[in-house]
């Protein structure tokens, strides 16, 4: 979608995807009563019309950013705990190589001390996923 924060080419060709973006912001200002029916008709059709950028950006310019749907935040949510266990494995990669040459270094096997930060990580990660969440947090 064309975002309406950061100016695009005024000439940037428009996909059949944008313009729907477009068409769900309208439909959701109609809903909310910031749009009349004509006026919402005229938009949307003119929106169904367009080709460039600017030309969709005009239509919603005036209109509030929709607050993402609970299904989208869930989405974002989990994509983003999934990569943070990303990150925890890249994290215990580089901890378990440093330990790793340190037993070669010392020619036996140690304690493995990854195991502490790691194990807190890990449990952090597991409670973000089983707590709680308050339905009205949109989180950010």
């Amino acid at each position: 979608m064309v975002d309406r924060h950061e100016p695009a080419p005024p000439a940037l060709r428009v996909s059949d995807g944008d313009r729907d973006e477009v068409l769900g912001v309208l439909a959701a200002a109609l809903a909310e009563g910031r749009l009349d029916p004509p006026e919402h008709e005229t938009r949307s059709q003119r929106a169904l019309k367009a080709r460039t950028a600017d030309e969709l950006t005009a239509l919603t310019a005036d209109l509030p950013t929709p607050a993402p749907s609970r299904a989208d935040q869930d989405r974002k949510d989990l994509r983003d705990w999934l990569a943070e266990w990303r990150y925890w494995l890249g994290g215990a990669l580089i901890m378990s190589a440093i330990w790793g040459v340190r037993c070669a270094q010392q020619g036996e096997l140690t304690y493995y001390w990854p195991i502490a930060p790691l194990g807190v990580w890990a449990a952090v990660l597991t409670a973000i996923a089983i707590w709680p969440r308050d339905p009205d947090d949109t989180g950010d």
